[in-house]
């Protein structure tokens, strides 16, 4: 088993950090673990606002993850200033995100600030906020995104492209 500092270390980040960060970071674990090495990352998800800070992701985000076979039992926290000295790699779902990571980020921060859908091979790059959908549908292609985000980044960081 590798020690934890030889681990790289990934954070997603959405607004509320109920819909789109879950989903990704299930799915980025999902993914590494099925690729054999798991052990070699630390991954958690943040929120922007504090507003859902200790509640479980919405229903929906849950639903979809389990319909996947993507394991999840993480609560919302909101993102703190050590985030971007501890994590080699934050990412954003939107542009919004974007912004507010490059505005909270401390001077010399270690942490590559990304968009995560720039590592969609399909180029569709902003991570829709599902959560005022009536249905799941918005769901379901939050979770089709991040498994092509997922692939796409970690293709890229073998590839020495990140």
């Amino acid at each position: 088993m590798s020690d934890a500092n030889d681990k790289r270390k990934a954070l997603f980040i959405c607004l509320g950090n109920i819909c789109r960060s879950p989903i990704a970071e299930g799915v980025f674990q999902k993914t590494v673990n099925d690729m054999g090495i798991g052990d070699h990352w630390e991954i958690d998800s943040a929120a922007i606002g504090g507003w859902h800070v200790g509640n479980p992701p919405d229903w929906r985000a849950l639903d979809t993850m389990k319909k996947h076979n993507v394991p999840y039992n993480n609560s919302a926290r909101q993102i703190t200033s050590e985030d971007f000295s501890y994590y080699d790699f934050i990412f954003g779902m939107d542009e919004s995100n974007m912004k507010d990571l490059n505005k909270r980020a401390p001077k010399g921060s270690k942490a590559k600030l990304l968009l995560f859908g720039d590592f969609d091979p399909q180029g569709d790059r902003i991570i829709r906020d599902p959560y005022y959908d009536s249905d799941s549908k918005g769901f379901e292609k939050c979770y089709q995104q991040a498994v092509r985000c997922s692939k796409g980044f970690l293709d890229q960081l073998v590839a020495g492209k990140v």
